[in-house]
């Protein structure tokens, strides 16, 4: 089983610090969370709340994902990294190919994009997006960047994206895993059908037979039942090896993650702190899986 440590609301100015301090814990990688800004009017509602309201506000930093990765890997060697999740429809998929092209290739190949559709309709339409057809751009995009990841001379005649032949250069080592997000039947379908791996929003154990078995059913009407698949599920609940031994032998779960450190130590804390906290976890659950 892998184990991420999931940096969002962290210190920006921290974060170089965190990255190698997880990868002497022994974390496999660091995931990081996106939004462009937060609105001066909120009137989306936020899905993973009961009352719909988010737990950060416009003084929570969400600092660039693909700079802070780029950052982050130039002082790490084998820490990985990925986005829970980053806003795919809300860009341009020449220009996300490009900027995550370019960091996965001077990273190593250490990179992957975990994407989701995004529930704040503001960011939409601060940008001129429309937010009621992002599901459509969505499969489309994913369709757009493997394309020209190949590095080769590429074309795409879509509803949504068109372009003559191009080049994009330079290509990535090694193709970046796309993981979707999200709980909802549509996500689940384009995890199953398109996706490398899903990665979960925060889930009860006891959701989980009921969730993956969705899951498993989409990616075997797909076709694609036994195509490798990586299953991240963060948990709301305190880690338990046994529990993480038993979703890994019975549900296929790959992954888990630690939680923000503003869930565990509050949400200011030294550099320090974040080191002990990340070593605890590294001897207390990471070294039980080798």
């Amino acid at each position: 089983m892998k184990f991420w440590q999931v940096v969002s609301f962290s210190e920006p100015e921290q974060l170089l610090d965190i990255a190698r301090g997880a990868e002497e814990a022994g974390f496999h990688g660091v995931l990081l969370s996106d939004h462009l800004f937060f609105p001066g009017r909120l009137e989306s509602r936020y899905p993973y709340a009961p009352d719909g309201k988010p737990g950060f506000d416009g003084t929570t930093p969400f600092p660039d994902v693909w700079t802070t990765i780029a950052a982050m890997a130039a002082v790490t060697t084998r820490l990985h990294f990925g986005t829970m999740v980053y806003i795919l429809p809300l860009r341009h998929p020449l220009e996300v190919a490009k900027s995550l092209g370019t960091t996965a290739l001077l990273s190593g190949g250490r990179v992957a994009l975990g994407a989701g559709a995004g529930w704040l309709r503001e960011e939409y339409e601060a940008l001129g997006v429309d937010f009621g057809t992002r599901g459509k751009r969505f499969d489309e995009m994913i369709d757009v960047l493997r394309k020209v990841w190949t590095g080769e001379m590429v074309e795409h005649h879509g509803r949504s994206f068109a372009f003559g032949p191009l080049q994009m250069s330079p290509a990535p080592p090694t193709p970046i895993p796309i993981w979707i997000g999200g709980t909802s039947d549509a996500a689940l379908r384009r995890a199953a059908r398109l996706g490398d791996g899903w990665v979960g929003t925060g889930q009860h154990p006891d959701e989980l037979p009921q969730l993956l078995g969705r899951l498993r059913a989409q990616r075997e009407k797909a076709g694609r039942g036994s195509v490798p698949f990586e299953t991240i599920v963060p948990l709301v609940v305190a880690p338990d090896v046994d529990l993480l031994q038993r979703l890994e032998a019975e549900h296929g779960v790959t992954a888990t993650t630690a939680w923000p450190f503003s869930y565990t130590i509050g949400p200011r804390s030294t550099i320090a702190d974040k080191r002990d906290a990340m070593r605890r976890f590294g001897n207390e659950v990471i070294s039980r899986f080798g």
